[in-house]
């Protein structure tokens, strides 16, 4: 007769510890990873194209906003003096108005409000959709020099805070 060698007592114990310590740090790296902005171009109510590649290196604010939506008309002259106070060290800014806001519109809020970072549409919904399905406006992104989302603001930021994140994000 063979005899078998059972493992010690203390086996099975660890080795479920060491798994279950395994997902949970796997869970935390997928949450706390920073995701890269979706790979997108835009077309601006000018026919400029602005793509990824032309905005990599720099801190960019991808602005997603209606004319028909009063949180997107009342926080739009603070989104011009933070791109106004931030241009100079290097922000970009993209006002992506949503697939169904007429781009008439659109063009005539940018002209009358003299808007003056870029200002696209969003035609067919696609850049919403890369960028998570967005549906609520506003929506605010911040892309760091490394084209990771730094942040998202659903509805109005908290200015005071977006400017301490483009400082740190803008010289760091």
């Amino acid at each position: 007769m063979q005899e078998t060698k059972s493992s010690p007592g203390w086996v099975k114990p660890v080795v479920a510890a060491v798994l279950i310590g395994a997902i949970g740090l796997g869970g935390y790296l997928m949450l706390n990873q920073r995701q890269s902005a979706p790979d997108v171009t835009f077309v601006s109510i000018k026919g400029e194209k602005i793509s990824p590649a032309s905005l990599r290196g720099k801190v960019v604010m991808v602005n997603f906003w209606a004319t028909s939506c009063t949180t997107c008309v009342a926080e739009m002259p603070k989104m011009v003096d933070t791109y106004n106070k931030f241009k100079g060290q290097g922000l970009e800014f993209v006002a992506v108005a949503m697939n169904y806001d007429p781009p008439n519109y659109v063009l005539n809020y940018a002209e009358t409000r003299q808007l003056p970072f870029k200002v696209a549409l969003d035609v067919d919904g696609s850049a919403a959709k890369a960028y998570g399905n967005v549906a609520m406006t506003p929506t605010t992104f911040v892309i760091g020099k490394d084209g990771k989302i730094l942040k998202r603001y659903l509805g109005e930021p908290d200015f005071a805070a977006l400017h301490k994140l483009l400082e740190a994000s803008l010289h760091g």
